[in-house]
Formats: structure tokens, sequence, C-alpha cells
């Protein structure tokens, strides 16, 4: 609403400063007007006045100006000369103090619709619009409603068109008066001091309407002007008076009645909310550019010094070569827990394989047990949900490293070796893998595909150095199991249990790193009904975390670094700059309508090219193709929009206070074991 009312005043409406008065046919103009005065009224008929001999009735266009406005009304003052104001309705309503100055002078106000649009051009909807609305504005600021009008771009009668004379029958339809000019002073082209004073001279003694303007630019000349040009016109005996005063009009200005005080109230404070939502949006917009700016340079940066870290020959450290437990808890998983099984039973690492199959009600179990791999061991439990079914897994687990892994996983052969190198250090007590999709064919695969690389990973190597990494993956992360049952084991208070048990580590006192070279295939949603209800899952499970381990920001150590580094990143970057997201695409939109379409679509461009840079980068370093980021625009599209209405609707479902239940997601059997 906002964006329409500010596109419809600023952008659609004339530029604000009147000018020449545009040519067309005149064959419908009587010779009345065209020969006429200035001052035309229609009721009850038609007729035409000119102010006598020398008196003029002195006009100002295009105000209220706070800042010339009130030094012409000084000028005035001292010169004890009164004059017409004709206004625009959103300078009105933007200076309603000064427009009730103008009245308190003895001054008059008129007309000059809402948005200075040319009225002979416009249909006749938007003439009733601009004229109703502009008087509404001075009802609002002032208390009173007024007949005069003066159309934007009008100028003599001569000069009247078969589209003004249209205007002006539908100004006079309603009983108002239009006023045009005779002479004008010209201070719109900013001709000099002494050319204006020339310009609104009268040559003879013939009364006059005389054009000058208070705002729509720099009116530093007219003010110059008009303090040397009333002594003149008094020495020359001109009486400078209003348009009503000189033309002897009764009655043209009135208090206005209740409804009209509540309707033009109505409309002006539309207008000010208005104003004062697109500043929102504006100071929102900068704030989301520093935000998308700072965000994309610091994890380009901070991905290099941790590729260039990685492949420094690390410190002498043991080779970690003790056995490892594999947990893989299982719901209806007969899809795909067969390759994920294999895939790990093939890897270089001791590994034993705990499969906890939760209350499956399809062959998980089944398949599982048939193998007939001696590493495999089969736990059935009710269904009790993800934590618990780790939980059994934790309590039957004959080693102290284990490796947690969704069964849509498989492994390279190296990939647990990998895994828990870390684990040399003995202040780590977790180790995040590097998640790859699997089914990437499709669009909504290769869009998945970039955001896994692009920014999951970008952002854990960022984590991983800042020492505040908040989220181990489901798919693929290690932990020390003392270290977990240290904690109380994995909880069920939040839908992101890999994002809450990381948490609590970190506020254990633990290190938690990534290891880039050690990657776990994972199956993704193929469609977007899928991929909506796994991300809601997602979100709303982090801000659960979040919320949860709010406490972490006044703490000091790894907990205070989750805190004050980890949980700010996540609130700015995947929150609230979410929740401004829609925000931008509508301001986007209005740009292209309102605005300058060429110049949003060049703004566009240049965000997507950075996006562009900073994802053939994270490829680079991923060591992946750069075939998918033909996606990208498309992904800027549609698939950004998805995810940040998926933030949105996580938001407001925490706020509600609603709790959300497990939801699995869909098995395509696309899954096959990975080797080196």
């Amino acid at each position: 609403m906002a964006l329409t009312v500010q596109g419809y005043i600023q952008h659609l409406g004339g530029s604000g400063q009147d000018g020449a008065a545009g040519s067309g046919p005149v064959g419908d103009v009587p010779d009345a007007v065209s020969s006429g005065g200035p001052i035309i009224s229609m009721t009850p008929d038609l007729r035409t006045l000119t102010p006598p001999e020398n008196t003029i009735a002195l006009t100002f266009d295009d105000g209220p100006d706070p800042i010339w406005t009130p030094q012409v009304l000084a000028v005035l003052r001292d010169a004890h000369v009164h004059a017409t104001f004709f206004v625009t309705g959103e300078a009105a309503i933007a200076q309603p103090a000064l427009m009730r100055e103008i009245l308190a002078d003895g001054n008059e106000v008129g007309v000059h619709t809402l948005s200075h649009v040319d009225l002979a051009s416009a249909p006749a909807w938007r003439r009733q619009l601009e004229v109703d609305g502009g008087e509404q504005a001075i009802v609002d600021a002032t208390g009173t409603s007024t007949a005069l009008v003066r159309p934007p771009y009008s100028s003599t009668n001569t000069a009247v068109t078969d589209g003004l004379w249209s205007a002006i029958q539908g100004i006079g339809a309603t009983g108002r008066i239009t006023v045009l000019t005779t002479l004008d002073s010209e201070d719109w082209q900013r001709p000099g001091v002494d050319a204006i004073v020339r310009n609104a001279t009268p040559r003879g003694t013939e009364g006059q309407v005389l054009l000058m303007h208070d705002g729509g630019g720099d009116r530093s000349e007219t003010v110059a002007a008009l303090a040397q040009l009333l002594p003149r016109l008094a020495s020359n005996g001109f009486r400078v008076t209003t348009v009503s005063d000189a033309a002897g009009l009764k009655a043209t200005t009135r208090p206005a009645t209740p409804i009209e005080r509540i309707t033009a109230g109505a409309l002006a404070w539309t207008i000010r909310i208005s104003d004062i939502v697109i500043t929102l949006i504006g100071i929102a917009l900068v704030l989301s550019g520093i935000a998308i700016i700072i965000r994309s340079a610091l994890v380009v940066i901070v991905a290099a010094r941790h590729a260039h870290l990685a492949r420094r020959p690390r410190p002498a450290r043991p080779t970690v070569t003790d056995p490892v437990t594999v947990i893989m808890p299982a719901y209806n998983e007969a899809a795909g827990i067969e390759a994920a099984i294999r895939s790990i039973a093939a890897s270089a690492h001791p590994v034993e394989i705990i499969v906890v199959d939760d209350g499956s009600t399809d062959e998980t179990a089944r398949i599982a047990e048939g193998l007939g791999i001696p590493s495999v061991r089969v736990i059935r439990q009710s269904n009790a949900g993800k934590p618990a079914a780790l939980n059994t897994g934790l309590a039957a687990a004959s080693h102290e490293l284990v490796v947690m892994v969704d069964a849509d996983t498989v492994f390279e052969t190296d990939t647990i070796g990998r895994l828990v190198q870390p684990f040399a250090d003995p202040e780590v007590g977790a180790v995040s893998g590097n998640t790859k999709v699997v089914n990437r064919r499709g669009i909504i695969g290769r869009w998945q595909h970039i955001e896994y690389v692009v920014g999951f990973n970008l952002d854990r190597r960022l984590f991983d150095l800042a020492e505040c990494m908040p989220t181990v993956p489901g798919a693929i992360g290690a932990f020390r199991r003392s270290a977990i049952i240290r904690i109380g084991g994995v909880s069920s208070d939040t839908l992101a249990e890999d994002t809450d048990l990381t948490m609590s580590l970190l506020r254990d006192g633990w290190r938690v790193v990534y290891r880039e070279d050690a990657r776990a295939w994972t199956e993704v949603p193929a469609d977007l009904g899928a991929l909506w209800k796994q991300r809601y899952r997602w979100c709303y499970g982090t801000l659960q975390a979040m919320w949860k381990h709010r406490r972490a920001v006044v703490q000091k150590g790894r907990a205070g670094k989750l805190g004050r580094r980890g949980l700010t990143y996540l609130l700015i970057l995947q929150v609230l700059l979410p929740l401004l997201a829609p925000v931008v695409d509508l301001f986007a939109l209005y740009g292209l309508i309102f605005l300058d379409p060429v110049r949003i679509v060049a703004l566009w461009l240049a965000f997507l090219i950075v996006q562009a840079l900073v994802a053939a980068y994270a490829f680079r370093l991923d060591r992946e193709p750069l075939g998918p980021l033909w996606t990208l625009p498309l992904q800027q599209i549609v698939y950004r929009q998805l995810m940040y209405l998926v933030v949105i609707q996580s938001v407001f479902t925490a706020i509600a206070g609603r709790r959300l239940r497990w939801q699995r997601m869909e098995r395509y059997g696309s899954l096959q074991q990975k080797s080196v």
C-alpha cells in the first residue's frame, strides 16, 4: 500500500515544477475562454474575469517549501502585501504548520493538484482524484476548503488546449474556479533576479494575474526579485493582492465540514504513513545491502584463509586409528538404507554400524539385517523420534568415537578416516563433514546443490575459523561419546537436534571443527512441497535452538564465541535478512514500475554477478564443476523467495507459540555407494 501511494505521488505525478504549457488542438476551446480573462468560473454559466486596471493578483505555485515559502512570506509581510498560494497536496501534507502560517498572514490558498499532474493529458478519473486530493490536503492542514484551482503547466488563456479545456470543465462542474495567468515571471527558468523583475513588471495599466513560484526548486532568485518587484509595482501605482480580492470573488474559502475533515485526515495520514514506511524500507535496503556485501566479502576471505590453512602441513599429531561406532537412526528408510550401510561398511577405517530402527512400518529393519554384514547391528524400538534413536545408539556403542549419519546418506571409503582425524586434539568434541547433494540433476536438486556448496559449506569454513560452529549436520558428524553423555545425551527439546547438540557441546567448552575433505552424499527433496516441509522443520528447529542457547551471548570462552559470533550471524543473516527480503523484492518491482527500470535491472545484475563470483569461488574450493551455476539467476528469483518465505513462516510459528511435529522426508532411492 505504502509503495503504491508513494509511487503514485512521487513518480506518476509531475516534475514538481511548472514549465512551459504543452501544445495540442484547440478546436473545442470557446472564444470566450481563449480571448477572455484568466479567472474562469462555470457556475452557473461560463464566465471569465480579469483584475481591474492597476491591480495585480500575485500568485505562487508549487509550494509550500520549508526553505523558500517562509522567505517569501517575510517579504510579503514587510511590503504589507497579500498573495494567493497554489499548493500541491503532497507539499501541504508535509508542511501543515506552514500552510496555517500562510493563511494567518492574510493570504489565501488554492489547489495545484495532489501530485503536480498535467491535467490536460490525464484521464477524467485522475483529474478528479488530483483536484479532490489537493483540496483534501488543504482541508487537513488548515481546516478550510477552497474553490480556487490552478492546473499545473497551465499559462495564459491563449495557450488553453482541448485537453486543458476539458479539465477546466471538470473543475467548473464541481463549483470550483480555475485561475490561469496573464504575466509569467519565468522564475522557474532561473534567468536571474533582474530578468525576473523585468518579466513580472506590466507594460501597461491592465490588470494582471502574475505567476511566481515558492517551491519546486531553488527559489533564491524569486525571493530576491520579489523584494525588488513589490516596491517598483507600488511606485507604478499597482495594487498587489490576492486573486479573490483582485477579481471581487466572494466565498472562495469556507470552513470544512466534519466529514470533509475526517476524509482529508485519512488521506493525509495515509500519505504520511507511506512516507515513514518508505523511509524505513530505504533504511532496511541499505542495511540489507551492507549485510550482503559484508557477508560475501567475509566468507570469501575466510574461506580462502581456511583453504590455505588446510593445505599447510598439519601440526604433528598422532593419526587417529581408533575404531568408530556409526549410529544410523532409521524410520521407513527402505529405499536407501542398503546403499547407506554398504558405503559405511566399505570404509577403510574400522567401524561398527548400529542401525536403530525407530518403529518403521516398512522393510527397513529386515533389509538391514538381511545384508549379512558382520559389523552391522540392528536395534528395533517403538517409534520415539530421532533424538531417542540416537540415544539408543549411543547407549549401545562400543567405542568412544561415534559418527552419526542419516539413513539417506552414503560415505566415500575414506570419509570416516578423514572425519575423525581432528580428534587427535583432545579439545575437539565434534567434527562436521562436507555434505554433498547426490540427486542434483533436476532444477530443484541443482538449486540445493548450489546452496549446499555456496551457503552451508562456505559458512562452515567461516564458523570453523571463528570457533563458533552452530551445527554439525545430521548427515555427517563425528562426536566424542563421553562428551555427549556429559551434556545429557541428544535432547528432544528442538526439531533441529543436530544444531541443539552442537551448541550444547560448544557451551560445555568443546571445540567443534569442520573437515571439508570428509564427504557424505545425501538425498535432498525433489519437489517444492517436500523441500518446504524439510526447510520449515530445519528453520523452526534452528530458531528453537537459538532461543534455548540465547544465554551463550553473555557467557565466556567457547560458549561466548557461539553466542556473540555464531548466534549473531544466524540472527542477522538467517532470520532478520530473510524477513526483509520480501520488502526488498517489492521495492524492486516498485522500481521497475515507478523508477528507472534500466537502473533497477543494472543493480540486480550487479548483485547477481557478485553472487555468481562467490558461487564460482565456492565451487572451486569444493572441486565442483561450474555447470550447475547456469541455474543461479533462476535460483535468485524463485528458490531464494521460497527459502525466505520458509523463514517468515517459521518466525511467525515460533512467535505464535505453536509446536511442529516431526516430518519425515520422502526417499527416492537415488543413493549409490561412493568411492574415492
